[in-house]
């Protein structure tokens, strides 16, 4: 059975919204954040934060810097908020597991004990403990401040024991007010900015260039709808662009012209660079209010664990 892949002579899909390491774009406000993330973690200079909007690709940066960090000179680790219900001492048990403490202990003297030995046990290897926070907009109490200026605590003469990267939502920065001592501690931060249209045009291309299409589908006049339709955001321009090939093929179109982008656009009730991230926010709003159910820790640490293993 034909596809579309086989249609426009692709070899896997160019526009899917999974953080695919081999498509990362590394365009050049992306470098500049990686830069400035990396030079912090480096020099332990404590918490840094990347935001961002919804689809601007924080989560494919942070795997990105993930992937960026040697194994030889750090004990790295991605932790990702996926509830905002979870408690203080969930998050230190899942920071210690993740450096590496075994049988991380239920109260909580015992457990910062050992999260502090282990942090030493880094510390003289000649490695560095960084964690970074995807969705950390999620970390939503003034205890879960706390916990992380706690942590940023624990230093020894030379330098800080452990560093963190948020990765989130503007919201990050109305929950750091909840802890102002934590707020001052911020050392870097960094937004991610839309594409303007001639970003939009080059991602595009890379990302059907490295599924290894021969040619450009789409005219010059689509490009610019998508980037009005997408307001630059990259997670939207896969879904549009992703829906042009299909409808393409299905109509057996080699061109895709700003008329199928225009159809697109209203089918998924994108009017513009506004409308287009107001249908993704509301389902991320949602998620972040407190619930009145009581959440299941154990849950969420099956699913992380998931996670790890993909």
């Amino acid at each position: 059975m034909t596809t579309y892949l086989d249609y426009f002579e692709l070899s896997q899909e160019p526009f899917s919204n999974a953080p695919v390491s081999r498509f990362y774009y590394n365009s050049a406000q992306h470098s500049q954040a990686l830069t400035r993330l990396m030079h912090a973690v480096s020099y332990m200079k404590g918490l840094s934060i990347l935001v961002g909007d919804i689809g601007a690709g924080k989560t494919t940066l942070a795997r990105r810097m993930l992937d960026s960090l040697p194994e030889s000179e750090y004990e790295a680790a991605l932790l990702v908020i996926i509830h905002s219900g979870i408690t203080a001492n969930w998050l230190l048990r899942r920071i210690a597991l993740q450096l590496g403490v075994e049988n991380p202990a239920q109260e909580k003297l015992a457990l910062l004990s050992q999260l502090y030995q282990r942090l030493l046990q880094i510390y003289e290897s000649g490695k560095k403990a960084v964690v970074l926070i995807d969705e950390a907009q999620m970390l939503e109490t003034r205890e879960l401040m706390e916990e992380f200026r706690g942590l940023l605590n624990l230093e020894v003469p030379e330098r800080k024991l452990i560093s963190f990267v948020f990765f989130g939502l503007p919201e990050i920065e109305r929950n750091l007010k909840l802890d102002p001592p934590l707020a001052q501690r911020v050392a870097l931060r960094y937004k991610l900015e839309p594409f303007t249209a001639e970003s939009t045009e080059a991602y595009i291309k890379h990302r059907l260039r490295l599924a290894g299409s021969s040619r450009m589908p789409f005219t010059p006049e689509a490009l610019l709808a998508i980037h009005q339709h997408s307001g630059g955001t990259p997670r939207v321009i896969n879904s549009i662009c992703d829906n042009a090939l299909f409808e393409g093929f299905l109509a057996r179109e080699s061109s895709l012209g700003d008329k199928l982008i225009h159809k697109i656009a209203e089918n998924l009730g994108l009017q513009g660079s506004s409308a287009a991230e107001a249908p993704a926010r509301a389902p991320q709003a949602a998620a972040s209010r407190p619930g009145t159910a009581k959440v299941d820790l154990a849950e969420i640490d099956r699913y992380l664990e998931g996670l790890g293993k993909l």
